[in-house]
């Protein structure tokens, strides 16, 4: 029963949500419905992804984890966090600014909301012209500062904004304050969790002509004010290679361009692995098994599989994320 498995997309309607993740994926939606976010592989009490493929469609994760244990996740994955699948991996469509926001750290996360925190990634797939996100501060400074320039509504002054392209990556830990601007389709890859602090919500609405809530002490408590890094990665790219994006302890991000033939060898890991697709189309093989993985959606390959042989005729980008 083990094999690479893909799973339902599950959207969520977002004020700031737009139309591509529902154009990209060939699904109906309503016309005045926006989509913001789809968890291609969720562990999320609320959101469990629900296998799509194979003899065990309809099977959610935690039943794939209770029947698989470490044949699954990996050894230590599964003696640290169980039936609890430790990464959230989502796509995400801008179609305007999120909020201006930041994330606890698992301390003040198992605190507050007895979960963990959230670090995370982003991966930009589409970028339009003038798009922007935003990422640490402007440079070093304080909690009497920061609280200055938010009475005084020059918040924006502290904010370090970037122009974005296809391709750039962005390390955000949990403290750092962010934003994904209007205009970015984003790859996301973080720690199983909803925690979100918002800070300044461009004093939009929702449909029901409610501004949405904020959480500014909450947020205070969580930032890290000295972190004006811009988390952005610098990496280059060669086809048919591994190149890493992001490393830290809580999840591991590289990025392949897959041309004609790959195959992998995951025999020193001790974790799944998930391979997103951010653009293009391929096939992942496993011995007489072939899996179509198209843009934005994403499969997950048990610990006990090592080898695949991922195939694409005119080329695509995976993300190969593993804890």
């Amino acid at each position: 029963m083990l094999y690479p498995y893909k799973f339902n997309p599950i959207l969520k309607e977002m004020i700031w949500g737009g139309s591509k993740i529902p154009h990209k994926l060939n699904l109906l939606v309503g016309p005045n419905v926006k989509i913001g976010e789809c968890f291609a592989l969720s562990g999320l009490a609320n959101d469990l992804s629900i296998v799509s493929n194979g003899e065990l469609a309809g099977v959610s994760i935690v039943h794939l984890i209770e029947t698989y244990k470490a044949d699954l996740l990996g050894q230590k994955v599964y003696e640290q966090f169980g039936t609890n699948f430790p990464l959230l991996l989502k796509f995400i469509d801008a179609n305007d600014d999120l909020s201006i926001q930041v994330h606890p750290n698992d301390e003040l996360a198992k605190k507050k909301h007895k979960t963990f925190g959230k670090t995370e990634m982003w991966y930009v797939m589409e970028a339009e012209p003038d798009a922007t996100l935003i990422s640490g501060f402007s440079k070093p400074t304080s909690a009497e500062e920061f609280q200055s320039k938010y009475a005084s509504e020059q918040l924006m002054k502290l904010m370090q904004k970037h122009h974005t392209s296809p391709g750039d990556a962005f390390f955000i830990p949990a403290g750092k304050v962010h934003s994904i601007g209007s205009g970015n389709l984003i790859a996301e890859i973080q720690q199983t969790s909803d925690i979100t602090y918002r800070l300044f919500d461009f004093n939009r609405t929702d449909k029901f002509g409610m501004p949405r809530e904020l959480h500014h002490e909450l947020a205070m408590e969580a930032m890290n004010y000295s972190d004006n890094k811009s988390g952005k990665v610098s990496y280059s790219v060669a086809p048919n290679s591994t190149e890493n994006l992001v490393q830290c302890s809580y999840f591991t991000t590289n990025v392949l361009h897959v041309h004609g033939q790959l195959t992998t060898d995951y025999s020193q890991l001790d974790s799944f692995v998930v391979l997103m697709n951010v653009g293009g189309k391929c096939t992942v093989e496993v011995d007489d098994l072939t899996i179509s993985l198209n843009e934005m959606e994403a499969v997950l390959v048990p610990t006990v599989i090592n080898n695949l042989n991922l195939k694409s005729t005119r080329g695509a980008k995976l993300l190969e994320v593993y804890v």
